[in-house]
């Protein structure tokens, strides 16, 4: 049975705890495990100690995401790639566990179009076409690098970066990516790690959700959830059996999430 689990950054100080890596230990020892992680505010904060002030825009839909220039892209590559992931390789390392740590480039793992343009709002309402820069929406997913590393009981540990149809190196949306990659391995779990209790609804946090149910509320969500919301239906229409949007707080939070008892279920 294989899981793929996302980590965002604000998720990441809770989720890799003493007692997180215990519950991960354990967790990879029994199932194929994957890791996908996020980094967006480490790499805000290293960019603009690099002089290179970071852009955000919001499309129409109430998606926020970077605005990846050239030199963006560059600093996107050092930071996911380099740091966070052999960071978090390191930590994984130190509880024994067998990790090895790539990105899309790698056996090109993950290959995207690069966006022409972006359709944004300002903060009016009022819409605007920029450039798409260096962001890439994913085209196809070789796995077979993937279940190399898993049938040899690897943890891989991939940072969302992708090869562009041009060999130019592209910047993903995290969550996105783990949605793909659980697809194209037909994982029986996508864990969506984050920082919240659980995805809200006005009336409060919501436990379970049908994929009707998901796409009727797209526009009630914050533009922080929304996008793990999107994903969760990438992964359904994928083949993924259920998804779990979770906190990465708590005892055993891996386990927790998997047995919905935290977090909220997105299914069929």
């Amino acid at each position: 049975m294989v899981i793929v689990i996302k980590i965002g950054d604000r998720a990441m100080e809770n989720a890799l705890s003493n007692e997180g890596l215990d519950n991960l230990s354990s967790l990879s020892r029994e199932r194929q495990t994957v890791l996908v992680h996020g980094g967006g505010d480490t790499l805000t904060r290293i960019a603009e100690k690099l002089g290179v002030p970071q852009k955000f825009i919001t499309s129409p839909e109430g998606f926020r995401s970077r605005y990846t220039d050239a030199e963006t892209m560059e600093i996107f590559t050092m930071v996911m790639a380099g740091k966070i992931n052999k960071e978090i390789v390191q930590r994984l390392q130190s509880r024994k566990i067998q990790a090895v740590g790539v990105c899309g480039l790698d056996g090109e793992l993950i290959r995207a179009e690069r966006k022409k343009r972006l359709i944004a709002v300002d903060e009016r309402g009022r819409r605007k076409v920029v450039d798409g820069g260096y962001t890439g929406s994913i085209t196809n997913i070789d796995p077979r690098l993937l279940r190399t590393l898993i049938d040899a009981k690897y943890v891989p540990v991939i940072a969302p970066i992708a090869l562009g149809s041009e060999n130019e190196t592209l910047n993903l949306d995290g969550d996105r990516t783990a949605a793909n990659i659980a697809g194209a391995l037909q994982a029986e779990v996508l864990l969506l790690i984050t920082d919240v209790e659980a995805v809200s609804l006005p009336s409060g946090p919501i436990r379970k959700m049908s994929a009707d149910e998901a796409k009727q509320n797209l526009t009630s969500f914050g533009p922080g959830m929304i996008t793990k919301v999107h994903a969760a239906l990438d992964a359904l229409s994928h083949g993924v059996g259920k998804v779990m949007i979770a906190p990465g707080y708590g005892k055993s939070p891996y386990t927790a999430a998997i047995k919905e008892e935290t977090g909220t279920v997105i299914g069929q």
